[in-house]
């Protein structure tokens, strides 16, 4: 998933089409985004009611589990909240553990919006999942505020798996608003960055462009999570 501040207009094309993803973005090459298994989808209107994530929580009183990304761009420490997205927590924390993400790629990447990974190696192969879909935590409390972690998944809640994307920019259209259906069910925040946002932001603005079933979005350069890694507990956690 990655887009680049896209038009309202842009974002209710996108929905129409049906796209699993939040494409229909500008991107470094010109072109736009395509669905994918697991991406965040744009409500159809974000700004047509309030939702719970209006007062987010401040995610700088949480504490929690952190976990070390080393890309060849350089290292992404994100803090984990196993109290506000329990069940999204421990199927990351099973994913790194296993050394699944390792050797994989930020496969998506829209400078305005977020950047995807989590399930791709570097010839845009997708690695099968190791572990069953989970329940959507979306309506936990947390917002897609710039720098936090959120679970990607297909169009249906309850279809994530093992990609996460990192918030470029606050994306409150990927809020939890309510049940009524996908473009509403939200997509759950489990963490934040809390060191390497400077990466994160080199990351965004690679060279993009299409590779196997992705029409764009895709980094010319692979951008490669060479180790994931749980860390020792912080002091004072």
């Amino acid at each position: 998933m990655r887009l680049r501040i896209p038009t309202l207009f842009a974002l209710l094309a996108c929905l129409l089409l049906a796209s699993a993803l939040v494409g229909c973005g500008k991107h470094a090459d010109g072109g736009s985004s395509k669905a994918d298994d697991e991406a965040a989808t744009s409500p159809a209107d974000a700004t047509a009611s309030p939702t719970a994530m209006d007062v987010a929580v401040p995610l700088s009183t949480q504490s929690g589990p952190r976990v070390s990304l080393h890309t060849s761009m350089g290292d992404i420490v994100i803090e984990l909240y196993p109290n506000k997205a329990p069940k999204t927590v421990a199927n990351f924390l099973a994913y790194v553990n296993e050394g699944f993400y390792n050797g994989t790629v930020f496969n998506r990447v829209i400078d305005d919006l977020l950047i995807q990974g989590g399930a791709y190696t570097p010839d845009m192969q997708k690695k099968g999942d190791v572990h069953a879909a989970i329940p959507d935590e979306a309506n936990n409390g947390l917002s897609n505020q710039r720098g936090t972690v959120a679970a990607a998944r297909a169009l249906a809640p309850g279809s994530a798996t093992s990609e996460f994307f990192i918030n470029l920019v606050d994306n409150p259209r990927f809020d939890y608003v309510s049940d009524a259906d996908a473009t509403t069910a939200g997509y759950a925040v489990f963490g934040k960055v809390v060191s390497g946002m400077d990466v994160v932001d080199k990351i965004r603005l690679v060279k993009t462009h299409g590779q196997g079933k992705f029409t764009s979005d895709v980094p010319v350069t692979p951008v490669v999570i060479e180790k994931a890694e749980a860390l020792p507990p912080a002091d004072g956690h």
